[in-house]
């Protein structure tokens, strides 16, 4: 289909889907986009869809941005994963160390100049890997971020000149919980020590009672997204 009948699609099924479950959503975007992806960052929403994934279409591509900078525990829910569901994540890399990064733009580029340091180590990456699909799925919610609210459960995403699907745009984080503890999911152990959204490293600190889910994330600046959903 061209582009205009793709919108048009596209504004129909996101009418039609607004109250269809996640594995309706899911089913529907593999078969009509055999060449679509999944991007995995291991958050809560994140294993909820690999689950789903690995009951509909195993076979369906799921990679991540590995940035070099995750938590520890990020890597080991990664490795479980990959055991407990006998598969592969596609890694997708920056095209530049950690250390080539310092050499060109200064040590802790993340402090002084953290949209830099996601462009180099999270837009950059995600825009090469989707060049190679048709469509991609994300794990992001409404009630996120006020970023996030207006997001449809398949949206065209003009970013990256693709069709995104966001099967759980609807669902509370009561609602990924209840799926997690329902079916046994693997989730990162960084949830249960007050890191409701978990990004890098050295971006990412605990969330105190009362703060806003998200105001882990680049702690001290007005910074709330990484570039990859705007």
């Amino acid at each position: 289909m061209n582009l205009l009948e793709k919108e048009q699609w596209i504004g129909q099924q996101a009418v039609d889907l607004e109250l269809a479950t996640p594995q309706e959503i899911l089913t529907l975007a593999v078969q009509t986009f055999p060449n679509i992806t999944f991007a995995c960052s291991f958050g809560a929403e994140d294993v909820v869809l690999v689950d789903m994934l690995q009951k509909i279409s195993p076979s369906t591509d799921i990679f991540y941005l590995d940035t070099d900078f995750h938590f520890q525990e990020t890597y080991e829910t990664r490795d479980q994963m990959m055991q407990k569901y006998n598969m592969e994540f596609v890694r997708v890399s920056p095209l530049i160390t950690p250390e080539e990064q310092a050499l060109q733009h200064g040590e802790s580029l993340w402090l002084s100049d953290p949209n830099a340091c996601c462009n180099i180590r999270k837009v950059e990456p995600l825009t090469r890997i989707l060049s190679q699909y048709d469509a991609w799925i994300t794990g992001i919610r409404r009630d996120q971020a006020p970023t996030r609210a207006n997001a449809k459960k398949v949206e065209y995403d003009a970013k990256f000149g693709l069709v995104k699907f966001n099967p759980l745009a609807s669902w509370t984080s009561e609602d990924v919980w209840a799926y997690i503890r329902e079916n046994n999911v693997l989730y990162n152990p960084l949830h249960d020590r007050n890191f409701p959204s978990i990004g890098c490293e050295y971006c990412t600190r605990e969330v105190k009672p009362g703060e806003d889910p998200r105001a882990g994330r680049w702690a001290g600046n007005d910074k709330t997204e990484c570039g990859l959903h705007k």
